[in-house]
């Protein structure tokens, strides 16, 4: 059974889906140097919506590095920008309930797929846990997202998000690890290649 905490699938998919939207790599991070085993991503031209400008995305797949990972800087402008402050300033707590709510969802999706029509099953406990704490450095606010596993302890997913503002643009760097300390790491070399 694959877990849904596997990171390397993550990244696979992010990085196939971005090959296919775009055809230029981003300036990457100086600090997560493809000599360390990172790799940058194609996002020439890639846009998911107006206002929306990814600047770098980086990811290390687990032949490459011992602690596998992926960091991003994006910036946003106009009505996404306010928005997006506003959901990561007033109740991050909110953003992982979403998170956790949307894999409820998905698997809920999954178990009616495999159901056989003819019985009815029960509901299963959840799987994970997701919590949400604040931190911050000195240029800039953040969060720190972690998704751990119920069924099997010590296994998480963690994404530390920081965000500030840049002029009229709301810059976010992120950094997705198992571990809290290395997302926040990645996320703050992401944030001072911004």
């Amino acid at each position: 059974m694959r877990s849904r905490f596997h990171v390397t699938a993550l990244f696979a998919a992010g990085a196939l889906l971005l090959a296919g939207c775009a055809n230029q790599f981003g300036a990457g991070i100086a600090e997560l140097p493809a000599s360390a085993g990172w790799h940058r991503l194609p996002i020439g031209s890639w846009v998911l919506n107006e206002g929306l400008e990814a600047r770098a995305m980086v990811f290390c797949p687990r032949e490459s590095c011992v602690q596998q990972g992926f960091a991003a800087v994006i910036a946003l402008e106009g009505e996404q920008a306010r928005d997006m402050e506003r959901a990561l300033s007033e109740s991050p707590a909110r953003l992982g309930e979403a998170f956790a709510r949307q894999a409820a969802a998905k698997a809920a999706e999954r178990r009616k797929a495999q159901r056989n029509p003819k019985k009815n099953a029960e509901p299963k406990a959840p799987r994970s846990a997701t919590d949400v704490a604040r931190f911050d450095s000195a240029e800039a606010r953040g969060i720190l997202v972690t998704i751990r596993s119920l069924d099997t302890p010590g296994r998480q997913a963690v994404t530390a998000i920081l965000y500030g503002r840049e002029a009229n643009r709301l810059v976010v760097a992120l950094g997705v690890s198992d571990t809290a300390e290395a997302a926040r790491r990645d996320a703050e070399a992401a944030w001072r290649s911004r």
